[in-house]
């Protein structure tokens, strides 16, 4: 009967041909800018050995040192080259983002769907995620490095646990709303097991709103980053990262401006990247727009 297939909006995609690269570039131009962006910094990041330099070494006769075909960036107040310390901290802001976003996002899609689905387990899960969004994540980053120390996991825990009751709550809309569908109830009645319901006709219809809202945590997470590690209480000082750039540059920003901006500006790019991405994977994964087009 009819009413078993879904609606149209919840097929899953078909394959991509490499021929149809061009076509989705002009009807999707955000995935490829933020696409190509993102996949440049992973690059710079993973080949920073090969052309970046040292980041720790320290030269006291190159302190605040401008701009030059020796340090392009500059020195810091250590005598520390610049430009290797920011394409170095980019490892850092890039592993705590994507981390976050995974873990948020798959912790969050299993409470979520467990949520939607099984009432009894609703209520309780969902007092949980009420606990959880009241604890604020700097002081819990505080705290955890305060009894283990300062380290990038502690602070991938630190962000993650913040983050999962927002991805817990969006999923769980999305499968009260779809649990209700006409196509559900007939699957079901027609003998349909319930994982193969939440698999075939519920978790598809999250994979729009997911992409966006791992798009916004992991450039959440990377500002959060930043902005624990500028307040002392993200990685290590000697490690580098962004956020510690900034903090340990403040004093010098009259005197030599490239300390700051370097690291500013690869921040801003870097979570530009990341919602362009999440914007154009929205539009690309909703079948309403392919119509459309």
């Amino acid at each position: 009967m009819t009413l078993l297939s879904p609606p149209l909006e919840y097929v899953p995609t078909g394959r991509v041909r490499i021929s149809d690269f061009p076509r989705l570039a002009r009807r999707h131009p955000l995935v490829f800018i933020g696409g190509g962006l993102l996949a440049l910094l992973i690059v710079l990041a993973i080949a920073a050995p090969l052309f970046a330099g040292d980041p720790v070494n320290m030269d006291p006769f190159k302190r605040l040192q401008p701009p030059s075909s020796d340090l392009w960036f500059g020195s810091d107040n250590l005598g520390r080259d610049v430009f290797a310390r920011t394409v170095f901290g980019a490892r850092i802001s890039l592993t705590v983002g994507l981390a976050v976003a995974a873990g948020a996002v798959l912790g969050g899609l299993f409470i979520g769907v467990l949520a939607g689905y099984i009432r009894s387990f609703d209520n309780i899960v969902m007092r949980v995620m009420d606990g959880l969004m009241s604890i604020p994540t700097i002081l819990l980053a505080i705290a955890l490095v305060s009894l283990t120390g300062a380290g990038i996991g502690i602070l991938i825990v630190a962000i993650t646990i913040p983050q999962l009751p927002s991805v817990t709550r969006l999923v769980r809309s999305v499968v009260l709303g779809v649990r209700e569908r006409p196509y559900v109830e007939a699957a079901l009645c027609g003998g349909a097991s319930p994982p193969k319901v939440l698999w075939r006709h519920i978790l598809p219809s999250t994979i729009a709103p997911l992409t966006v809202q791992g798009a916004i945590v992991c450039a959440d997470a990377i500002l959060t980053e930043a902005g624990l590690s500028f307040l002392g209480v993200g990685v290590p000082p000697e490690m580098p990262s962004w956020g510690n750039m900034i903090s340990s540059s403040r004093l010098y920003l009259a005197i030599a401006p490239s300390t700051i901006f370097a690291p500013g500006i690869c921040l801003a790019v870097t979570v530009l990247a990341v919602n362009l991405l999440g914007d154009g994977l929205r539009d690309l994964f909703d079948p309403r727009s392919r119509r459309r087009g």
